[in-house]
């Protein structure tokens, strides 16, 4: 008998605990309900018509052509059935198609402003934003910038319910975030998830520190805000990295404080300026970190300073490694082009560079960013063609005559690669016909300079070399071996 109360007591017990077990893990997971039923009025659905001829916008290669089908195949059923009948492959109407699309966007002010993408809105003959008591309104595009991928368009209205803006950069890595959009066309649908990282960077979005997350983003979502769990937007949800064209749990949003910065920018000028230092940077790899005596690699390297831009006014010079701006620190050459980017122009930025193993603090006034300078960073290396073992760099080098030096821009100075002939030079990216202008952050004038530099170096040890050619400058490690 007491064995059994005994058991009795012990599964009661177990049975509270559990249940406190329960309660604890369910109190952890966030309420989402009160922040979408408070932001969901604030966010649009935005639809967009574009006119375009049939003939231009679906024409095929002949080889593409449905063939000619005879009147008595049984394929005219078929295509009866599932298109409505046989095209026709005489006449191309001149009738304009319409072509609808849509996104979402969330409104900023109480008088119609509202924040979308760009690419939402981009080549729109006609934009209607649909509000969630289902009043429709054929909204004005103030402007819209494609290096950022914001858009404003305005609506006529006034008393609009309008979110309230936070800070992207106080968000945590772990956090807790919310999207409203309308995915598919489904309006103001909710999904949730966590920040994944910060300030990541797109390989064509060099401005632009994204927030990268794992809620379920979809065609329609684009434009619409990513929140806080204080309800605040952080974000507008903008891209997704997938495989098959659907969700696969990586997602980016635009950091809100970019995105307003952009926005307050087209509602007051039009057009959206950056700040410009005029250099073309690439990543330090440990290779190259180690060729310049960096005990770990971080910052900008300088392959390339435009000439009579603000860098070079301000004697940034190429092998310099920019590690900070304006007092924050540049962990990876993809930090610096928003830091830049999102500065005001004309004003003075203090650069720290680390040049010869020295830091260096120059002040650049900062200019305005050409609209051919949107690219930052230097194309990657190619593949080189094989070749015989050579001398210790593993190619051969001779000088420049004046066709190729008009050819590639080369006033004076460098060597051209006239042949690869080690391995260790083809894995190291460098191919016939580049331009070595610097080794070791000493310039190279000729081929007696080069072979002089050769000399110094130490086998087992990397090498950085800085090559020019086409595409622009980037600068190359390669290990000679021991």
């Amino acid at each position: 008998m007491k064995m059994k109360h005994s058991l009795t007591a012990f599964a009661s017990l177990l049975f509270l605990l559990m249940a406190q077990v329960t309660q604890t893990a369910g109190a952890q997971l966030p309420d989402f309900t009160e922040l979408a039923e408070k932001n969901a009025p604030s966010v649009v659905n935005i639809s967009t018509k574009k006119s375009s001829k049939p003939g231009k916008q679906f024409h095929r290669p002949e080889q593409n052509k449905i063939p000619e089908i005879p009147e008595d195949s049984p394929l005219n059923e078929l295509f009866e059935h599932f298109f409505g009948g046989v095209p026709d492959h005489g006449r191309v109407p001149d009738q304009f198609f319409n072509n609808e699309a849509m996104g979402s966007g969330f409104i900023i002010s109480a008088d119609g402003y509202v924040l979308t993408n760009h690419h939402v809105v981009s080549g729109a003959d006609e934009i209607i934003v649909r509000l969630s008591d289902r009043r429709e309104f054929t909204a004005k595009l103030i402007g819209s910038d494609k290096a950022s991928d914001v858009a404003l368009v305005r609506i006529d209205a006034e008393s609009l319910p309008t979110v309230t803006i936070g800070k992207g950069k106080d968000l945590r890595v772990g956090e807790w975030v919310l999207a409203i959009g309308s995915p598919f066309g489904f309006d103001h649908s909710v999904t949730a998830g966590i920040v994944s990282a910060k300030g990541r960077s797109l390989p064509t979005e060099n401005y632009v520190p994204y927030i990268q997350t794992d809620v379920a983003i979809n065609p329609g979502n684009s434009g619409g805000p990513l929140f806080n769990l204080e309800g605040e937007v952080v974000g507008i949800n903008s891209q997704i990295y997938s495989r098959t064209g659907g969700f696969m749990g990586v997602s980016f949003a635009i950091p809100i404080e970019v995105a307003m910065n952009v926005a307050d920018q087209l509602r007051t000028k039009g057009k959206v300026t950056r700040g410009w230092l005029g250099v073309l940077i690439q990543d330090v790899t440990r290779s190259l970190a180690e060729s310049f005596g960096m005990e770990q690699p971080h910052g900008a390297l300088v392959a390339q300073v435009i000439p009579d831009s603000p860098a070079q006014k301000a004697g940034v010079q190429v092998g310099d490694i920019i590690v900070s701006y304006n007092d924050e620190v540049v962990k990876r050459s993809s930090s610096l082009p928003p830091m830049v980017g999102s500065s005001s122009v004309d004003i003075l930025a203090k650069v720290v560079v680390l040049r010869h193993g020295e830091k260096m603090t120059l002040s650049v006034n900062i200019g305005e960013l050409p609209d051919n300078q949107l690219a930052s960073s230097p194309a990657a290396p190619g593949n080189a063609k094989d070749g015989a073992e050579g001398e210790l760099l593993g190619l051969a080098v001779k000088d420049l005559n004046e066709e190729q030096r008009k050819k590639l821009g080369i006033a004076d100075g460098g060597v051209i690669v006239s042949e690869v002939t080690a391995s260790a030079a083809r894995e190291a990216g460098i191919q016939v016909g580049q331009v070595i202008v610097m080794l070791q952050n000493h310039k190279i004038k000729n081929v007696v300079g080069f072979r002089e530099q050769v000399k110094k170096l130490k086998r087992g040890k990397p090498v950085a070399l800085l090559v020019q050619e086409k595409d622009g400058s980037r600068w190359l490690t390669l290990t000679i071996p021991e």
